[in-house]
């Protein structure tokens, strides 16, 4: 019989190993990835076509890793498998991420929510919608935590195998939505000093355990919109079709049409997908692109203007300055 004698998230000299995204090689990962550690973290750096990922990892007791996760990208391609009992928690602090479920829809994780999972389901494609994604993640292996724990904390009463079975249903994650609890936990862990970090997501990482061990699932069951892949496949390209023609200012009837949806069917799956309205979204797109070639071109205002949508200048410096606090001219003085 084989036995493990070290927990899957260590890398043998004391750092974390970065299973989070099936990093056994950085192959896996569908992307130019590099690792690399030092200190006692390991770092898990990605770089695709489209932009680029950070994973931080750190053992702070034997099987319980913490990670700090950050993404600059769309998508990211993970073939991770495992065959031995993992609890997985995720917080995220700033993006989304889009969530595949077994039934065959997505649900999408936003700013404050937090996730519950075993990785039953956590191979292939990974997106950011919004190409962003900031949070953290804490690992526990449940064949070396209990005993980690127990040592460090000698009476600590939350048992993993417990919280696994209430949280983790048929591969199905929990999420559970905008929590001012959670968010309050982990949000303090970007906030330990260097040199006290370690301890201090010991410490966040059994209080988030607490936390857990003291909801019931159930009572938040209902707060999970899931999205059909269908509709969310018509919404993504209807998404590309409106970012990828600013100039031409396609309206959210003519998306809407295209994508053969309702108005108020195709405003709710865009809304649940990229976290806004589609005339919000655009906006904001429209307005990033505009200071982009405000910072990096030489062209006229009234150039940048059209560009994004805007045939009439003083239309744009308005909505420009309503976006950003200052009007073009000024924000390119700016620098």
């Amino acid at each position: 019989m084989n036995v493990r004698r070290k927990s899957i998230f260590s890398d043998g000299d004391g750092t974390a190993f970065p299973f989070s995204l099936g990093a056994a090689s950085p192959s896996v990962l569908g992307a130019d990835a590099r690792l690399a550690s030092a200190a006692g973290e390991t770092v898990l750096r990605v770089e695709g076509d489209d932009g680029f990922g950070e994973m931080r990892f750190t053992e702070v007791l034997p099987g319980v890793t913490v990670s700090f996760n950050d993404f600059h990208m769309a998508r990211c391609v993970s073939s991770f498998s495992i065959d031995c009992d993992v609890l997985c928690i995720d917080w995220c602090r700033e993006g989304r991420i889009e969530q595949p479920m077994p039934s065959g829809s997505y649900a999408y994780v936003s700013s404050g929510d937090l996730k519950v999972d075993d990785r039953a389901c956590h191979t292939g494609e990974f997106v950011f919608p919004t190409r962003r994604y900031r949070g953290v993640t804490i690992s526990f292996d449940l064949s070396f935590a209990p005993a980690s724990i127990a040592r460090a904390l000698p009476g600590f009463a939350v048992d993993l195998s417990e919280v696994k079975r209430r949280f983790c249903r048929e591969g199905r994650p929990f999420l559970l939505r905008a929590s001012k609890q959670a968010s309050h936990i982990a949000s303090e862990l970007y906030l330990a000093p260097v040199k006290v970090r370690k301890a201090y997501c010991q410490i966040k990482s059994l209080e988030l355990l607490l936390f857990l061990d003291s909801i019931d699932p159930g009572a938040h069951a209902g707060g999970t919109e899931y999205y059909p892949r269908s509709k969310v496949a018509r919404v993504k390209k209807a998404h590309d079709l409106m970012v990828s023609n600013l100039s031409e200012g396609i309206t959210v009837e003519r998306a809407a049409k295209d994508a053969g949806m309702s108005l108020t069917a195709f405003k709710q799956c865009f809304k649940g997908v990229y976290g806004s309205s589609p005339a919000a979204y655009v906006r904001t797109v429209r307005m990033e692109l505009a200071a982009k070639l405000l910072r990096e071109t030489d062209r006229k205002v009234a150039e940048i203007g059209a560009l994004v949508g805007y045939n009439s200048p003083s239309k744009f410096s308005v909505a420009f300055k309503e976006s950003t606090g200052v009007t073009p001219s000024e924000y390119r003085r700016r620098g």
